[in-house]
């Protein structure tokens, strides 16, 4: 057996570990080894046969020639499509390509080649059809205020490695200029913005923050935009942060349109009409995910008082019916609603709090409820933004009785904020419950995510909040649960944190590009994991490897969360055939997925820990 030499560990425990080498404080400067690929590469609106998939190159030419490939694993030697295309100056160098012809429920990995460069590898994967799935879960967020601080909730969303995808409800990006919202890290430009070219730069200074770019690179994205993506509290003809002196309302909610539409991994139903983003996506017959507009298409002004005009919309007529035919007669089991603001009342002494949330436009919802009950659509969850917050609702119809939840149309949980600060209620959270029964867990204060779990029995979020939000921090911890089991209508609170099924978990997409060949010869690939023994193993993995260059191998055992329960590095001495003996003790008894790389090289194996009584 040949030595290894063992490697001290940068980051033990850590999906991906920071670069060696000075690290910038504000976290806000391109990575010089990705260029021209500075901004990463994304995915997004995936469906059972194709997806999006998103870059930018950086360069001062009009036009580049963008090759792309996607293949079945992380080495890209099993390529299942490729093409060319090209990156415009007219769409600010930025790439996006339908790929077809996939596989359902598939994991893809996919890059780009363009000036003798390659990007990094993103990985994807396609929905399932039919009955081939049990069970799916998400990460859903809003409310990404880069001048409030770092994205820390995004890092532990890309280091858990069990969700499907990502589910953005807006608020990607802020309008606000530096010093305009809270928080001392400096936007690019530094001012509102209000152009084409103002929303692309801040597009463009989002895209370059690492957290942010690692999280495109390995799940896909369901995305909408709610009103910072634009302008504070917009409407379709307005917003509270347009004024005459900042110009056309409209020609700038068109240049905001255009820059989101360019630089956002989404596929737009009508490719001419920019205005249109509320969508539809098929996930076999376990759920329908609706991504409504709540914001720009079809919503009145806001009013300043509580307005029952039966005529005042928020989605707008074309919306309505397009989500209530959607809607009625779906098959699947959970119709999930993913939009802006929060659906449930929320009110003080009667009176409602928030005239811009559905409590504004109170003859929408109940048009809405109306539907839902009438054409006995069992399962109604709404996700929602905005509100900087957390919440987790009953969503109150004709005699709702609180304590058993009867005479709910259906549930909403609210995500807080990756950054923002929260939205300021001049009544503590308990009053609140006691004002608004229907209203089972609310949390003004944390940052975070949520995680929802979703089988044939039940939808369950998971509250994950980060401690701190002012410096890079890799810390989190589960705040409660609450869960909705099918035909109930209504929320229960859960014991604990939902359990990732297995089929999820994939293997991750390098931390770095594929070197590129000048030559354009395709690089000889050798097997790297001989065997994995034993399997079911006790106490330790002994691994046969060929390894096919001398350098630096990393091994990392992954448990069926996704996270990494076990992580060494090792120096490979010369090519060959190597053995390596893995010390792992105290591991509890379960599935396993080891993960080996090299270079551009990785490999991953699927193991069980049994304990020893089970031999």
């Amino acid at each position: 057996m040949r030595p290894f030499t063992l490697l001290p560990l940068l980051v033990p425990a850590m999906l991906f570990a920071q670069q060696d080498g000075p690290v910038d404080p504000l976290r806000s400067g391109p990575d010089p080894a990705l260029e021209p690929f500075f901004h990463g590469v994304a995915s997004g609106d995936p469906e059972a046969d194709r997806v999006i998939i998103w870059t930018r190159v950086t360069s001062p030419l009009e036009e580049v020639e963008v090759l792309w490939r996607m293949a079945l694993d992380t080495g890209m030697t099993q390529v299942v499509a490729e093409g060319l295309t090209t990156a415009l100056a007219t769409h600010d160098h930025t790439v996006k390509v339908d790929v077809g012809g996939l596989q359902p429920f598939t994991f893809y990995y996919y890059e780009f080649e363009a000036l003798e460069a390659r990007s990094v590898r993103g990985r994807t994967r396609t929905l399932p059809v039919g009955t081939g799935v049990d069970s799916l879960r998400f990460a859903v967020v809003s409310c990404s205020n880069y001048a409030a601080g770092y994205f820390n909730a995004y890092a532990r969303i890309t280091q858990r490695n069990d969700v499907f995808a990502v589910i953005h409800l807006g608020d990607y990006i802020y309008e606000y200029g530096s010093g305009q919202f809270g928080g001392e890290r400096p936007l690019d430009p530094p001012v509102e913005i209000l152009s084409l070219n103002d929303y692309r730069i801040r597009h463009s200074h989002y895209k370059l923050d690492p957290d942010l770019m690692r999280l495109h690179q390995q799940y896909p994205f369901f995305s909408v935009w709610d009103d910072h993506e634009s302008a504070n509290d917009s409407w379709y003809g307005g917003a509270q942060n347009h004024n005459a002196g900042e110009g056309d309302w409209f020609a700038r909610k068109s240049a905001a349109i255009r820059a989101y539409a360019e630089w956002m991994p989404l596929r737009l139903p009508d490719p001419q009409d920019t205005l249109r983003i509320y969508r539809r996506f098929a996930f076999g017959d376990l759920m329908t995910l609706h991504m409504l507009d709540t914001r720009l298409v079809g919503r009145d002004e806001q009013s300043t008082f509580t307005n029952n005009d039966p005529d005042r919309q928020l989605l707008g007529a074309d919306q309505f019916e397009w989500l209530a035919g959607g809607m009625s007669g779906n098959m699947a089991r959970w119709q999930v609603l993913g939009q802006q603001v929060m659906v449930a009342p929320l009110l003080a002494f009667g009176v409602p709090v928030n005239q811009d949330q559905w409590d504004g436009y109170p003859a929408e919802r109940q048009r809405v409820y109306d539907h839902v009950m009438q054409n006995n659509i069992r399962n109604m969850v709404v996700l929602t933004g905005d509100i900087h917050t957390t919440w987790a609702n009953d969503l109150p119809y004709a005699n709702y009785n609180p304590s058993s939840g009867a005479g709910s149309a259906g549930v909403e949980f609210v995500t807080t904020s990756i950054t923002s600060t929260s939205f300021d209620l001049p009544i503590p959270s308990a009053l609140i419950q006691i004002l608004n029964p229907h209203m089972k867990y609310v949390n003004l204060s944390q940052r975070g995510y949520l995680v929802i779990d979703v089988n044939h029995q039940r939808v369950q979020g998971d509250r994950w909040f980060v401690p701190d939000v002012s410096q890079p921090n890799g810390q989190e911890s589960f705040a409660g649960a609450h869960f909705t089991v099918d035909m109930s209508r209504h929320l229960m609170s859960a014991a604990g944190p939902s359990v990732a099924s297995p089929a999820i978990i994939g293997v991750p997409a390098p931390l770095m590009p594929r070197p590129f060949l000048v030559t354009g010869l395709p690089q000889e690939i050798k097997p790297l994991l001989i065997g994995a023994y034993p399997n079911p193993f006790l106490d330790h993995i002994d691994l046969q490897l060929a390894i096919a260059e001398r350098g630096p191998l990393t091994m990392r055992l992954l448990d069926g969360a996704g996270r990494i329960v076990l992580e060494q590095g090792f120096l490979v001495p010369q090519a060959g055939l190597h053995n390596l003996r893995i010390p792992a003790p105290g591991l509890a008894s379960g599935a396993y997925l080891l993960h080996i790389v090299q270079g551009d090289r990785a490999v991953a194996h699927r193991m069980i820990k049994v304990d020893h009584g089970a031999r």
